[in-house]
């Protein structure tokens, strides 16, 4: 039976072969995708090397991080965000890859005022401008980003985007350089931005190609998922 260990092996392998013919040649860090995963499988990835995890759900999340309060872990919270849960949010994670307007920037911010160190955020994207999806048109990129900057307890650090699934290679790559334009274009704006968050389990390695300096892995090392324990 494949293991966790030997898949987080394998994934490492193949990060590490894109990232070494990769133009930019980055340095990529691996997150682990554990929602829906139990806390025994993070423990698992955990001893065999991974410390960040990403978990989409911030009730599960939680849940899961009071049974694994004896471990180092990285946690950053990558699914969409309700206003409602941003305060759980703010004081459960190091990272948030997924803010895509100003009022959740804010509540955020807000929540994040009482802990020492400012919430690494990322601005997710809409490049494919499909409806279902969440993330900020591109035109509308830095202005949002200005907005963030301002805020005291929040630290932006880059883009996150998910683009419409193809199995098709020059379209993942199309559209992961669209992505890559627009974090290019805050560059030369003045931002000082060191994070391109694209790239999962079924196209990481074009991701990696356009400059991905974190992947998020979850189907491909733990496997198959099951339902969310509690969708929130």
């Amino acid at each position: 039976m494949t293991t966790i260990s030997n898949r987080l092996q394998d994934i490492l392998a193949t990060i590490q072969s894109a990232a070494a013919t990769s133009p930019s040649q980055q340095q990529v860090q691996l997150l682990a995708v554990s929602k829906a995963q139990p806390a025994a499988a993070i423990r698992e990835a955990y001893a065999a090397g991974q410390t960040a995890f990403g978990e989409n759900y911030s009730q599960e999340a939680v849940e899961k991080q009071k049974q694994l309060t004896d471990l180092a872990i990285e946690w950053h919270f990558i699914g969409p965000i309700q206003s409602n849960k941003t305060q759980l949010i703010a004081q459960h994670f190091s990272w948030v890859h997924s803010v895509d307007r100003l009022k959740i920037a804010q509540r955020l911010n807000e929540a994040r005022s009482s802990m020492p160190l400012p919430l690494q955020v990322c601005i997710q994207v809409n490049v494919s401008n499909e409806d279902t999806k969440s993330g900020v048109p591109p035109e509308q990129l830095e202005a949002l980003a200005s907005a963030i900057s301002a805020l005291p307890h929040l630290k932006l650090r880059g883009l996150m985007a998910i683009p419409a699934p193809t199995t098709e290679t020059a379209k993942q790559i199309a559209q992961f350089k669209q992505v890559r334009e627009c974090y290019d274009a805050l560059i030369r704006k003045g931002f000082a931005l060191n994070t391109l968050s694209i790239g999962m389990s079924s196209d990481y390695p074009a991701a990696i190609a356009q400059g991905a300096t974190i992947v998020r892995i979850g189907s491909a090392l733990f496997g198959a998922r099951t339902p969310p324990l509690k969708a929130a």
